[in-house]
């Protein structure tokens, strides 16, 4: 019979104890995960457009703020949709009738993007339109009208917030 120290013994234990390998405490880590979902759930309604320095948007004591959705920004020299050009000005004040074509195709083919339930498409689509203050009113009138054809229904137009006072 083979002698075996104390230390060997108590080693022994230890190891026969551990055997059945480390396991993950998720606690901690779904909790984590908890405070993150909250935190932005509360925070995703704090949307700003972004202002570009070709336009300047015209004033407003309007207290609600704009959803984050699809953006038609119309400048001086072009209209972008999600930050990329589809028409300049010049061609879409020219263009017959109250559609502007290129940009009923382009928002046609972000509609088809994200599909929606019959329920919603009846609401409409959200869509913000931030236009420069001396954007003509006809070409206002022409991009609301090309957005209403592509179902995109629910239209904000971004202004800047100025309090009471009247300054921004």
């Amino acid at each position: 019979m083979k002698k075996t120290s104390r230390r060997a013994k108590r080693m022994a234990r230890s190891h026969k104890r551990n055997k059945g390998g480390s396991t993950l405490n998720l606690t901690a880590l779904m909790d984590i995960f908890t405070i993150l979902v909250f935190f932005l759930m509360v925070n995703q309604n704090d949307v700003k457009v972004e202002d570009s320095e070709q336009i300047e948007l015209p004033a407003s004591i309007a207290e609600n703020m704009p959803e984050e959705n699809l953006v038609v920004m119309v400048n001086k020299q072009e209209i972008l949709v999600q930050g990329r050009a589809v028409i300049g000005i010049p061609q879409a004040e020219a263009t017959e009738g109250e559609t502007i074509d290129a940009l009923l195709t382009e928002l046609q083919y972000m509609a088809e993007r994200s599909p929606l339930s019959p329920e919603m498409l009846e609401l409409g689509r959200f869509i913000t339109i931030v236009g420069d203050k001396d954007t003509p009113y006809q070409l206002l009138k022409k991009v609301m009208n090309t957005c209403s054809k592509a179902t995109f229904s629910n239209i904000s137009l971004a202004v800047n917030k100025v309090d009471e006072g009247g300054t921004p």
